[in-house]
């Protein structure tokens, strides 16, 4: 299946050598790898930790409501925490944030940005982006993005706080709550922003993929990795632009006095002019980019793992084309679930069966990745470094995140627990530590390829195993509170006695989440200090078979010096009876009499 041209045109085959200066090597860079590492400072380091620590402070206010503490007092300063006590708009405020920079910037960017920006080029065998000057322009818008959601917690109203979800009215009428005036304007600017940056770099993506493979390089010799990306970078082309429409509809109607998704409505006793449009046509267009959003996401977490998991298994991943079928079937079977979001919001309820149905078949394919990704690890000869450990991790969180996915997939069942902290341990575990435990095994994996060092793995491991209990800790307990109809998004529920008895849990889950959070406090040391200090690294330390490690370690714009390496069999040949090493990179000719596998 070759899609088009196959061959290395003349301008990939050339190698460029010229003089750059600061600003061309370090901030207006076109070279992917030097962008991938802008990506990953910029939206996990940076945009992760501001993310992160708002989480901490929310959780604490949910597990001692209304105390006093200096430590808001610190981050928040007066006017949200008189006298070290959180405000209750703040809170919103806290959330909503929270869920954006964690969904958009730390892992859409921090996935995609980063690791199809380092890995698209060097594992099909190009000498870089189709352009590299979008490729830059990407960045920066995401880096504007970026700076425009940090900017929007420092205004006095304070940032938008209708959730990450912004659903109207709440975030179309100024006068609702206090954050719903200038904070969401920025919000919605940010993600303006934002979106252009991801189709441009989608767009990059597609096209690097489709036509600067090396020669030999056919789609069914692609690694997982690339095929995740690929059909990730399409799912975002696909989707996004709705909820840019969506956006400039929310900007018309706080702006411009139209009314598409506000009707009939009162506010502090004040009856609005308001009619004629309709707020579940917002949550239709949302939800249209929502739930791919959860893929765009989990599939380049998903493809990590695939390659990881083959590679410390020394052993071929199991069903190579199931995996790419699901892959596909995955794309397409998210932009048709959206609404089981919605059973609850006075949607046809012959439209709640169509979506049950559609979300419980997206179950199938999901099952055959779990599925095959064990049958990789059964009996295989498992190297336990962090990235394996972490790789792991996620096949687990994938299974019992999933598992829930099917009750909430479900308009009957989806009822009773619709809005509790059912939904949020399920989109926690199956999108959130999924998708963050395939981001680490990512770091973990190329950071030689990154940055020519090793990272220490004893830290490594303990950066796991707390994480992993950590996570656990948090999300399982989650479930149960949910069950007994703790709604989410409330700043304290002091207010319903039947919910006293939940306290200590809500308690128990905040003292995981401090120790959780303290661990990446490890990593953020070993990252950091392996980036100066680390181990240096050999040529290909893992034993891995993609064109990546063939390339040199040293950084050179081009990525190999002279002619780009042809491809002669596809990328998991590891452990094949007959051949010396336990390996066989993609660019070694097949012997002769030797069959090539899965091809």
């Amino acid at each position: 299946m070759s899609i088009a041209l196959n061959n290395n045109t003349d301008h990939n085959d050339e190698h460029h050598h010229h003089e750059e200066t600061y600003l061309t090597k370090w901030i207006f860079s076109q070279d992917h790898k030097m962008i991938a590492k802008q990506y990953f400072i910029t939206g996990v380091i940076v945009m992760g930790i501001i993310g992160v620590l708002m989480s901490l402070l929310f959780r604490i206010q949910l597990a001692w409501p209304e105390e006093s503490f200096s430590i808001f007092n610190l981050f928040l300063g007066d006017r949200w925490a008189p006298d070290g006590v959180m405000d209750p708009n703040i809170y919103l405020a806290l959330v909503t944030i929270h869920g954006t920079i964690m969904v958009f910037f730390v892992l859409t960017a921090g996935l995609s940005g980063t690791f199809s920006n380092l890995l698209i080029p060097l594992q099909i065998g190009a000498r870089d982006m189709a352009s590299g000057f979008l490729n830059m322009i990407a960045f920066w818008l995401f880096f504007i993005s970026s700076a425009i959601m940090v900017a929007s917690l420092f205004v006095e109203a304070g940032p938008a706080a209708a959730g990450w979800t912004i659903y109207p009215p709440l975030s179309a009428l100024p006068q609702t709550q206090p954050g719903s005036g200038l904070g969401m304007t920025l919000w919605l600017v940010s993600m303006a922003f934002f979106i252009a940056s991801s189709l441009l770099g989608s767009l990059n993506y597609i096209v690097t993929v489709l036509n600067l493979r090396t020669k030999g390089m056919t789609m069914f010799r692609l690694p997982l990795t690339i095929w995740a990306f690929f059909i990730t970078a399409i799912i975002g082309v696909i989707s996004f632009p709705v909820l840019l429409s969506a956006a400039l509809l929310l900007i018309m109607d706080r702006s411009f006095g139209t009314s598409f998704f506000l009707s009939d409505i009162f506010v502090q006793g004040e009856v609005l002019h308001y009619q004629g449009g309709s707020p579940v046509l917002f949550e239709h267009l949302f939800w249209f980019l929502g739930h791919p959003e959860v893929y765009i996401v989990l599939l380049p977490a998903l493809g990590i793992t695939s390659e990881i998991i083959a590679t410390n298994s020394r052993k071929p991943i199991f069903g190579y084309r199931a995996m790419v079928a699901s892959i596909l079937a995955i794309a397409f079977l998210s932009t048709i679930v959206w609404g089981h979001h919605m059973f609850i919001t006075g949607m046809n309820p012959f439209l709640g069966s169509v979506f049950t149905f559609t979300t419980l078949l997206i179950a199938i394919p999901s099952a055959v990745k779990a599925f095959n990704y064990i049958a990789t690890l059964w009996k295989g000869n498992l190297q336990f470094n962090p990235a394996m450990l972490f790789s792991i991790g996620l096949v687990s969180t994938f299974i019992t995140g999933g598992l829930t996915g099917i009750i909430l997939g479900d308009s009957a069942l989806d009822i009773n627990v619709h809005d509790t902290y059912f939904v949020v341990a399920h989109f926690h575990l199956v999108m959130g530590i999924s998708a963050l435990y395939g981001l680490f095994a990512g770091i973990y994996h190329w950071f030689p390829r990154m940055w020519g060092r090793m990272m220490n793995k004893t830290l490594g491991y303990v950066h796991f195993w707390v994480t992993a209990v950590g996570a656990y800790g948090i999300f399982f307990p989650m479930h149960f509170i949910g069950m007994a109809g703790l709604p989410r998004r409330y700043y304290t529920n002091t207010a319903f006695p039947y919910f006293d008895d939940l306290a200590d849990i809500n308690v128990l889950i905040t003292v995981f989440a401090l120790i959780a959070g303290a661990a990446h406090v490890v990593f953020l040391y070993n990252f950091i200090h392996s980036m100066f200090y680390g181990k240096e690294t050999e040529q290909n330390p893992w034993k891995s078979n993609t064109l990546e490690w063939t390339s040199q370690i040293k950084h050179i714009h081009g990525n190999w010096p002279g002619k780009i390496p042809h491809v002669y069999r596809w990328a998991y040949d590891y452990s094949k009876p007959g051949q010396d090493k336990d390996f066989v990179p993609q660019n070694i000719p097949l012997k002769k009499g030797e069959e090539e596998l899965q091809h």
